[in-house]
């Protein structure tokens, strides 16, 4: 009971503080292989049913659900304001995603879902959740992955939307980029293949519609400063504030990546994969505009959300990311990465 009333208090607070309260936060997170329980005979998710090596049941479901939820719910108590627009990859179908909107510390938040099912062979897709108070939708499409050097690859698709916040136009991308599988120089090519085609989506919709402001989001598998993101073959994203102009694209992650932070760890080192890119449009001093926005008391315009809960306490991961699994040991974790997140406000 006391439980429930801490709850009930804390959204009370939400509301009192004004629901729609600026800035807006945008977040990404990687929730690490959540499937649903069923077997797709057309997806490879045999791992993840109960009678897989993993034995995937209905209570470790509700364990990840009930993480995700919280991790989503003490991003919110930050400012007292539910993200406006959540990205999010590796979810298994829209199933999962409804059970993560419905559950009860997120449900007052009234979030939509925009996703699709795309060609990657385990079937874990990219997707958005977002407030229908904040973002007015006009329209989304999942835009397939072309590689031109790999006809036939097949990855997760580009997933966009678009509509006004504000009355200002917004676009937003969210994808999970090609893996390191085979070491990170033989396969950086693919991912600067991703990187080049959503700056060029980037630009045709600025091209048609001057003003949009630019949101990609996602697991790019490569940290902000590498060739898929900063390179001219990829995004090409500025890493400097002071460089951008309305034209560019910035990358805010890569000031955290060189004062030490991570989103995930591999044998000692971390890296930032998780990013957020904006349009050079959202830097700006109009104060009637949008614009990226430090807060937090911070002075990084990237933010990395990590809480004592989330980390592995002992053992070889130890001070890593506490997963869900490791190996087909449950661990009763939240995800590999931790969340990413900028806020947007005048």
């Amino acid at each position: 009971m006391k439980h429930l009333f801490t709850i009930l208090l804390t959204l009370f607070s939400f509301y009192a503080s004004g629901y729609a309260q600026k800035p807006f936060k945008v977040v990404f997170y990687n929730l690490e292989n959540f499937f649903d329980l069923e077997n797709d005979p057309d997806v490879l998710d045999d791992e993840f049913t109960p009678e897989g090596p993993k034995k995937w049941t209905k209570d470790k479901y509700d364990k990840k659900l009930s993480n995700i939820e919280k991790v989503f719910f003490d991003i919110a108590a930050i400012n007292k304001d539910y993200p406006a627009v959540i990205g999010v990859c590796e979810i298994e179908n829209r199933n999962v995603l409804e059970d993560i909107v419905a559950t009860q510390k997120l449900s007052p938040a009234n979030y939509r879902i925009v996703h699709y099912d795309s060609p990657e062979l385990r079937g874990v897709d990219a997707a958005f959740m977002y407030r229908p108070d904040v973002l007015k939708l006009e329209g989304s499409k999942a835009i397939r992955t072309v590689i031109p050097s790999l006809p036939d690859f097949k990855t997760r698709d580009i997933v966009t939307m678009w509509g006004k916040i504000d009355q200002e136009d917004f676009f937003f991308m969210v994808a999970h980029w090609p893996s390191r599988l085979g070491g990170k120089e033989v396969s950086a090519l693919r991912r600067i293949a991703v990187g080049n085609q959503m700056r060029h989506i980037a630009d045709s919709v600025r091209a048609l519609r001057p003003s949009t402001k630019v949101v990609m989001m996602g697991d790019f598998n490569d940290d902000p400063t590498d060739e898929s993101i900063s390179g001219e073959k990829g995004i090409g994203a500025k890493i400097k504030v002071k460089e951008v102009t309305p034209a560019d694209y910035y990358a805010p992650f890569a000031a955290l990546l060189k004062a030490g932070y991570g989103t995930l760890a591999y044998g000692d080192a971390w890296n930032i994969f998780d990013n957020i890119v904006v349009s050079g449009n959202l830097i700006n001093e109009d104060k009637d505009q949008l614009k990226l926005k430090k807060t937090d008391n911070s002075k990084f315009y990237g933010h990395i959300f990590k809480r004592h809960y989330m980390v592995q306490k002992e053992g070889q991961f130890k001070g890593y990311p506490l997963r869900t699994y490791v190996g087909n040991n449950f661990q009763g974790g939240f995800s590999d990465h931790f969340p990413v997140y900028i806020y947007i406000g005048k």
